[in-house]
């Protein structure tokens, strides 16, 4: 799973799919996984941002 902001961006629905993966996990998240998870939602936002501005 990658958060590195540097690398070319992904397709919200690709982020979106790891997002989901890491929550349905049993026990709740450890603290390597929660940081993860931000780092996820904030590349998932970037991703929907550039699809809107690329539809419109």
């Amino acid at each position: 799973m990658s958060t590195r902001t540097d690398i070319a961006s992904r397709p919200a629905a690709v982020v979106n799919a790891e997002i989901r993966a890491l929550l349905t996990r049993r026990g709740g998240l450890s603290a390597t996984e929660r940081t993860a998870y931000e780092g996820l939602l904030v590349e998932w936002a970037r991703a929907v941002r550039a699809e809107v501005v690329v539809a419109a």
